[in-house]
């Protein structure tokens, strides 16, 4: 019996509860990464360590180890530091199927459950007796256990419930589906989904089938199980013998193959059947490091101890550096016991099991005049824990210590300081953050500064533009899990930021003003690029920079967003010429041109031999390896996706290296032919943000943004003040492109429907103070916006809140991150108030980086002051900017909204 692995992990686990059995066969380790606790900036790079603490290390070890434990407890400590590690185990669980009487002794229960931890959805539907191929339908309404949710028009998402017994000790969740046996019903259709995860299960890659009638007809449109052959062709064969008994026996020469019978006299019941099938999968584990380091008196040696809650099979591999190139080098011995020499590079030491069991530890001695100590973890032949993805370096200088956070995370039960403490701590903080920011600041000033643009070509000052951008996201990539709120202060470009110098590839400016150039039905008059076209002048004197066109390929649909053959660039909004000509008109007056590329799915051109429509046609004559074998409608023969599943089409898998060629070759063909200058890239959720990367790398468009659209979160209905979850699955996003493309700040948008149907200014401001949306978090990577064609327009999925549009303007284009504007409201009645608001956005040199200080966010009003240059309030109640040196003056005004610059 098979086992599957459900990848990829986006959820944590707990190794203290355990809910679940871990065998040790079944251990298994990938993707590992510690993060650091506190980052010192050093040159290129962030090395990690603290000062000194008073507190004393507890260590026991073995009697031959006894005097060096004890030397090292009697001397000085001058450096300690604790990194958590992360990685993930692969878990053993049970699925089980279940068929026996339900309350009612006339019908049945089906009930389907899983004994792993996890967020359950069952996804299922039924097929009838008179079906043809392997289509799925909902069942009836009287089928549908409570809190089922409506799939399309084909199946139903059912959400698994803990269950009142556990499977095998370990707590379960499980749904009943109640199945009457004289029903047309054939079968019910299932896949397993982890909305944790986001990950789909299936059995052996197809859907789960549970046949309720044997119906004795040959032809191949019967769905369902032919008992006579002792098999069929469900994912659950191997229950056939289960699953159905005969309601009388029939000999085995009795004729079956020939004649049309009707269903209701060939119809055999089901009987009772109970079915386990083996579960695995990935969940995170939260392990931690403690690094000490103590000066010995006398013999003047760096005693490092390690100790870590790790396994105790596992290895560190390490060695030392002299200076801070950080090039591996053997020590001189005494080595710990266990140690081998690996390649005449590095050494590999066994670390000792404590007393007790729980965790292991090593000591090192090592010589005076070292620089520093490098080491990561060996789990097994192909695993390695490393820091952030680099080698763990543990200066044993203490002259390095200089911009050290001398702050040490308390345990569960260490005491909470008082309030006198936790001020030192504070200070020591903020002299920390500053430290940091100032570095960054020094590079960004002189390369802002007249002697420098004197100096420095424009490809010098670029670069180091660029530098300062990609340090700033490793940055954030390691600070963010331990200070959620990180703030872009500590990049932002000094005031007299220079608009035209461009700071790294897909990112822009900083002062990008997008508008969204189209709306839902923008298609039906056939000729939407030459409407456009005479509307560019116009774009471009109130000031936008960027427009967003719609889809250009061949597609099913007509809004272009089901894409067909990716080169045949003929659609609904005109043809290929007229694409090109329009893109020419925009870049005449200033204004570059997104494409909006539909990269997650594509719409097959042919059916395979099951009739499942998954190979493709065109110039990208794909087969079904290019369809992720997860997708529970396709049967795709690729890799798992790496995320979400859309279920009305094919996702693609780019996985696969021939995908990712061929995609960077048309996206390369794209800028070359029409002369894009950046991707729109929809449906970002479904595939990984590491392959966006690689499609920007590769193409190296001005500006490029994701629709990442996840729902907010909500309790019994209303919105959560803290939306710090929401926002975070955006950032992580981003974080995965390397930070080379934004994403929309679906977050801010959310944030502003609640806060302005309900007159809760107060949800404006997040929990310090902050925006509370991913412009709070990153600002230059928030592209935000009020409305698009999926929320307004005719569809209307997501509306505005009506009459309040302006107060949602008047925050987005004053606040930090790129602002986008929809086409429906340019060329409405807002048209005078948005050109006001942009205008005053363009004159103030208002950026993605903006600095906003929250004044007031209260029930009916926020306001806040922007680089202190403008200042802002929406809502009915009243606010004034505060009077001192600046000189206030109104701007912009309308129903329930001001804004005032400085004179």
């Amino acid at each position: 019996m098979s086992t599957v692995r459900i990848e990829p992990l986006l959820h944590y686990y707990r190794r203290e509860k355990p809910s679940y059995r871990s065998p040790s066969k079944s251990f298994k380790l990938s993707s590992l990464n510690a993060l650091p606790k506190k980052l010192v900036y050093n040159g290129r790079s962030f090395c990690n360590f603290e000062p000194p603490t008073p507190r004393a290390l507890t260590l026991r070890a073995a009697s031959t180890d006894a005097a060096t434990v004890e030397t090292f407890e009697s001397t000085d400590l001058f450096f300690k530091e604790t990194f958590p590690l992360k990685r993930t185990e692969v878990v053993e669980g049970k699925i089980f199927v279940r068929l026996d009487h339900g309350k009612n002794a006339k019908n049945w229960m089906l009930t389907v459950g899983c004994s792993l931890p996890g967020k359950w959805v069952l996804h299922w539907g039924v097929s009838y007796v008179d079906d043809v191929g392997s289509e799925w339908d909902q069942p009836p309404s009287e089928m549908r256990p409570p809190g089922s949710i409506p799939i399309k028009d084909y199946a139903i998402d059912t959400p698994l419930n803990k269950s009142a017994l556990p499977v095998g000790g370990d707590q379960s969740h499980e749904v009943k589906i109640d199945v009457k046996p004289n029903s047309a019903i054939a079968a019910i259709n299932f896949v397993l989904k982890d909305e944790e995860t986001g990950a789909w299960y299936q059995h052996r890659g197809r859907d789960f089938r549970v046949p309720l009638v044997d119906y004795l007809q040959e032809d191949d449109n019967v769905v369902g199980a032919k008992w006579g052959l002792g098999a069929w062709p469900g994912a659950l064969g191997k229950l056939s013998n289960v699953f159905v008994k005969a309601e009388s026996s029939h000999s085995k020469d009795q004729d079956s193959s020939n004649e049309s019978r009707d269903p209701q006299q060939k119809t055999r019941r089901v009987e009772e059947f109970y079915e386990e099938l083996p579960i695995a999968k990935e969940i995170a584990v939260n392990n931690s490091v403690t690094v000490s380091v103590r000066k010995c008196p006398e013999t003047a040696k760096n005693l490092l101890c390690l100790e870590t809650d790790l396994p105790d099979h596992v290895v560190v591999h390490w060695g030392v550096c002299r200076d801070d190139t950080k090039r591996w080098e053997i020590p001189a011995a005494p080595h710990p016991p266990e140690t081998a020499v690996f390649k005449d590079k590095a050494l590999r030491t066994r670390l000792q099991q404590k007393e007790g069991g729980k965790g292991c530890w090593a000591l090192f001695a090592l010589e005076e005049g070292l620089a520093g100590f490098l080491f990561v973890f060996k789990l097994n032949e192909s695993t390695w824990l490393k820091c952030a993805g680099n080698d763990f370096y543990i200066p044993l200088s203490s002259s390095n210590h200089s911009i050290a956070l001398p702050r040490e995370v308390p345990s569960e039960d260490a005491k909470v300081p008082d309030s006198s403490t936790e001020a030192v701590q504070e200070k020591k903080f903020t002299a920390y953050t500053n430290g940091i920011i100032n570095e960054i600041r020094n590079l960004v000033s002189d390369i802002s500064s007249e002697k420098n643009q004197r100096t420095k070509s424009k490809e010098a000052q670029e670069s180091i533009l660029q530098e300062i951008e990609k340090l700033a996201s490793e940055a954030y990539s390691i600070f963010r899990s331990t200070v959620p709120t990180f703030t872009e202060e500590a990049i932002s470009e000094t005031e007299e930021l220079k608009a035209p110098a461009k700071i790294s590839s897909g990112t822009g400016t900083g002062f990008e003003i997008l508008c969204q150039g189209f709306n839902w039905e923008s298609h039906k008059s056939g000729r939407w690029y030459i409407e456009l076209q005479s509307k560019a002048a116009e774009l471009s004197s109130l000031g936008f920079t960027v427009i967003w066109l719609p889809p250009p390929t061949d597609s099913v649909s007509p809004e272009g967003y089901m894409p067909k053959d990716l080169y045949n660039l003929n659609s609904r909004y005109g043809n290929i010429d007229e694409l090109k000509e329009t893109v020419r008109t925009f870049h005449k007056v200033g204004i570059k041109v997104l494409g909006d590329a539909v990269l997650n799915h594509r719409c097959a051109e042919y059916q395979n031999q099951n009739g499942i429509w998954n190979i493709f046609g065109g110039r990208l004559n794909w087969d079904d390896r290019a369809v992720v074998a997860d997708d529970p409608h396709f049967q795709g023969r690729g890799n798992k996706s790496s995320g979400e599943c859309f279920h009305a089409a094919p996702n693609i898998d780019h996985s696969q290296d021939f995908v990712r060629k061929d995609i960077k070759e048309w996206l390369h063909w794209l800028r070359e032919e029409i002369g894009y200058d950046g991707w729109r890239l929809d449906f970002v959720r479904g595939f990984w943000g590491g392959y966006v990367k690689d499609y920007i790398d590769s193409t190296e468009p001005y500006f490029a943004v994701g629709e990442y659209w996840d729902s907010l979160c909500y309790t019994y209905g209303e919105m959560d003040h803290n939306q710090d979850a929401h926002r975070q699955r955006i950032v992580d996003w981003i974080n995965a492109t390397n930070g080379t493309a934004g994403a929309f700040d679906v977050t801010t948008k959310g944030i502003l429907h609640a806060a302005l149907e309900r007159c809760e200014y107060w949800r404006l401001s997040d929990q310090k103070g902050k925006p509370p949306g991913v412009l709070g978090w990153w600002p230059s990577r928030a592209v935000t916006f009020i409305e698009n064609h999926d929320t307004g327009s005719t569809q209307g999925h997501w509306r505005f809140p009506h009459d309040k549009e302006m107060q949602g303007y008047a925050y987005i284009l004053t606040h930090p991150g790129t602002p986008t504007v929809f086409y429906d409201h340019i060329f409405s009645h807002y048209h005078s108030e948005i050109k006001a608001l942009l205008s005053l956005r363009n004159r103030n040199k208002l950026n993605c980086r903006s600095r906003v200080k929250i004044t007031k966010a209260e029930r009916d009003v926020y306001a806040a002051i922007i680089d202190e240059k403008v200042a802002v309030k929406i809502g009915p109640g009243h606010y004034e900017p505060p009077s001192g040196p600046q000189r206030w003056s109104i701007s912009a005004e309308g129903r329930d909204y001001k804004v005032w610059e400085t004179s």
